[in-house]
């Protein structure tokens, strides 16, 4: 949630900014009445306590009473207040930074650089789904008979390409040498500290969810909920990492502090019916390595460029064709300060104009989130000076590994419908081809 100051204090400069959000900006004044509500009950209630005390000095038995009475009655309205102030400080977005394009759909993202060039074919480059039924590593049909739609197996080489994935995320994000090198890039000295691996849970209870401000009104569609347990299923290895430092005051000279977790993640796609209905592009269960990060407040954004760095260093080792794109303000994350999203040119989808063969699609995220989650998780850093606030905190895609598997198929596809394994992964996958399983050896 954002700072009370700021919404005290400069509520036309927060409305200004949330209108860029597509929010409405009467939720300030909806926050501000309700605040201003909350306030005199307070100071109503601080009263009545110093005039409690001034009874039971004074032994006047029957007025503190009546005193304690009154405070009791003042305590359950200002409950019913806070409740009702938070149900609308919560639905208030993070403030975007100056730099964010400012636009009220994907059509304001703006794409920053581009890194490979596409690789041209002597014949016409399939779709993912269609090599990997071909080759029997990707099956829809019989997920769709078990499970239903959106669901998908993974199998042979696919598998063995999720695995592959992982293994070499995790070297890149544990080889100091590696992270040196690109942290020097964004400032030199930079810290280059290494990421701690996490197997974090995949439920969360609704009260920790609503903390990491990714379960407001609204996205409950989006998510799996399990009512006999008052449990949700996470969308993200990022949602329970969040929270991993709730309610802790974490010392300065130990950040940053950076997890890689793995997860499988579930999502409704309650939002995008009619998109991306084949194959593995969209799908309800996939699984994922995603990076967090709790940081000072000025080392925040840096923070954000290190961890673009290494996705861009992830990518370019696969030898896949991007494009980095900022993201504007209609289409990013409520907790979002600034999002940067990196594209994998994927040569086998039809073009976004209808036209032509191939398109950039989304593969990786990185949010900066400010101090937006912290201070509802109650998350803080005592400064070498003495000084308590609250830490900034980064998460980010490394794989989302279903895409992943879809940029290699459809980029390294042979005109025999065979694919060919990334160099950098070969040492994993075991092998330089992928072959149908029948056909092998």
């Amino acid at each position: 949630m954002l700072d009370i100051k700021l919404l005290r204090e400069e509520p036309e400069k927060v409305k200004k900014a949330i209108a860029t959000k597509r929010a409405d900006p009467k939720l300030v004044d909806a926050f501000l009445e309700l605040d201003g509500e909350w306030r005199k009950l307070t100071q109503k209630i601080d009263e009545l306590r110093a005039e409690q005390k001034k009874l039971s000095s004074e032994r006047s038995v029957e007025a503190a009473k009546k005193n304690k009475e009154a405070i009791k009655e003042y305590e359950n309205k200002i409950v019913d207040i806070e409740k009702e102030r938070e149900f609308v400080w919560i639905q208030i977005p993070n403030i975007p930074d100056a730099d964010v394009p400012v636009g009220s759909d994907e059509t304001g993202n703006k794409v920053i650089r581009k890194q490979g060039e596409p690789k041209k074919y002597s014949f016409k480059p399939k779709e993912h789904l269609e090599l990997g039924e071909a080759l029997d590593i990707i099956d829809v049909e019989r997920a769709g008979k078990i499970s239903g739609t959106r669901f998908g197996y993974l199998k042979g080489g696919a598998a063995l390409l999720e695995f592959a994935l992982i293994q070499h995320a995790l070297e890149v994000l544990r080889d100091e040498k590696i992270l040196k090198s690109l942290a020097d890039k964004v400032e030199k000295g930079y810290p280059a500290k290494p990421f701690i691996p996490v197997v974090p849970p995949v439920m969360i209870r609704p009260d920790v969810y609503r903390k990491t401000g990714r379960l407001g009104p609204g996205d409950e569609d989006e998510k799996y909920y399990i009512p006999r347990d008052d449990m949700y299923l996470i969308g993200s290895a990022e949602h329970t990492l969040a929270p991993l430092h709730m309610d802790e005051v974490l010392s300065e000279g130990d950040l940053p502090i950076r997890y890689v977790g793995f997860s499988t993640s579930f999502r409704r796609e309650a939002g995008s019916y009619g998109k991306d209905t084949k194959g593995i592009l969209r799908v309800h269960q996939f699984d994922k390595l995603e990076i967090e990060s709790f940081t000072t407040a000025e080392n925040s954004r840096k923070e954000q460029d290190f961890i673009v760095s290494i996705q861009e260093y992830l990518m370019q080792s696969l030898e896949i064709p991007y494009q980095v794109v900022a993201i504007c303000t209609g289409d990013m994350g409520g907790p979002d300060i600034h999002q940067i999203d990196i594209e994998a040119w994927l040569p086998g989808q039809p073009s976004s104009t209808g036209s032509g063969q191939g398109r950039y699609r989304e593969t990786h995220t990185s949010d900066l989130i400010g101090d937006y989650q912290a201070r509802r998780l109650g998350t803080k850093v005592k400064r070498a000076g003495g000084k308590t606030e609250l830490v900034h905190m980064n998460d980010a895609t490394v794989f989302a590994i279903g895409r992943a598997v879809i940029a290699i198929l459809e980029n390294y596809q042979t005109k025999d419908g065979t694919i060919e394994v990334p160099k950098v992964l070969q040492k994993y996958v075991g092998e330089k081809i992928i072959r149908k399983s029948s056909d092998v050896g």
